[in-house]
């Protein structure tokens, strides 16, 4: 991949914010991390049809009635976009559940926005790939 040089002017608040990113996130130079946010951000905007992998992060009290059984039903709906999940009891009231998705952007954010609007659902999130 080609490399292209090209100069950045900013507010030194705003260099500095950059670098205070680059040491949190351990990068070696300012380069990398503008590469990271760049990224970071095209990796948030997705075209409905575009095809995308990601993950649905959900916590939850599995106390809560009904809500495990809502979860399956809406999962069990789309599972051709499921490849996997991953459950985790963080105490003996809350579990973690990551759902490793693929398939149309706009189907995996329907998907991830269901879930996260069931009752009992204390913090949910979709993280998605770029375009595959």
């Amino acid at each position: 991949m080609k490399v292209t040089r090209f100069s950045v002017s900013m507010e030194k608040e705003i260099l500095d914010k950059l670098d205070q990113i680059s040491e949190f996130m351990k990068f070696p130079n300012r380069s990398r991390t503008l590469r990271y946010l760049i990224n970071q951000f095209y990796s948030k905007t997705h075209d409905k049809d575009e095809e995308v992998a990601g993950a649905i992060i959900l916590v939850y009290n599995h106390h809560k009635r009904e809500l495990q059984n809502q979860s399956t039903r809406l999962q069990h709906n789309r599972h051709h976009l499921i490849l996997s999940v991953q459950h985790v009891h963080i105490d003996h009231d809350n579990c973690l559940e990551t759902i490793a998705v693929k398939g149309k952007a706009n189907d995996l954010e329907e998907l991830a926005h269901n879930l996260i609007a069931l009752k009992g659902i204390q913090q949910g999130e979709l993280i998605l790939t770029g375009s595959l």
